[in-house]
């Protein structure tokens, strides 16, 4: 278990977005909720302060601080896709109820939380021999809302777009 875990600022919707989180991936659950003991800042005594959770085996914390702070690009979460169905379904389940979409596999959730949802074809392009293949993957990826596989395929190899 790592000694470093990421703590996300919430007020009031720690459980629930830590809830939303542990349904989207494989070894991914909710560790401990802890309740507030007086009233504080972050709640009044028994509602939820601290959310200890695993999100595909990563360890992270869910705090209702009491107060909006606001989610920056600075810190993201991007998730490594297999392939185009996991970009999809990912996407969708982040964008439900509120989330915003950005640029480049870039999207916001419900919380403001940013998140990159990449397909693992991004690095293996980006890195392989044709650098001239790449460039034009990195020009597709810059164009592009939600990232499409198929599309950074045919950039890669230099094909026209449909």
């Amino acid at each position: 278990m790592s000694k470093v875990s990421p703590c996300l600022w919430f007020n009031g919707e720690a459980e629930e977005a830590a809830n939303l989180y542990v349904s989207l991936l494989p070894d991914s659950r909710i560790e401990t909720v802890q309740k507030n003991v007086i009233d504080s800042p972050g709640g009044k005594a028994g509602t939820v302060l601290l959310v200890e959770f695993t999100l595909a085996g990563q360890r992270f914390m869910a705090l209702n601080g009491g107060m909006k702070m606001e989610h920056t690009h600075a810190v993201s979460f991007a998730i490594d896709c297999v392939d185009q169905a996991e970009v999809d379904r990912l996407w969708a389940a982040l964008l439900a109820n509120g989330g915003k979409e950005e640029q480049c596999g870039w999207l916001r959730d419900r919380y403001g939380v940013a998140w990159q949802i990449v397909p693992m074809a991004v690095r293996r392009y980006l890195a392989g021999p044709d650098a001239a293949g790449a460039a034009r993957v990195m020009q597709a990826v810059l164009g592009m809302i939600k990232l499409d596989v198929e599309g950074l395929r045919k950039a890669y190899e230099g094909e026209a777009a449909a």
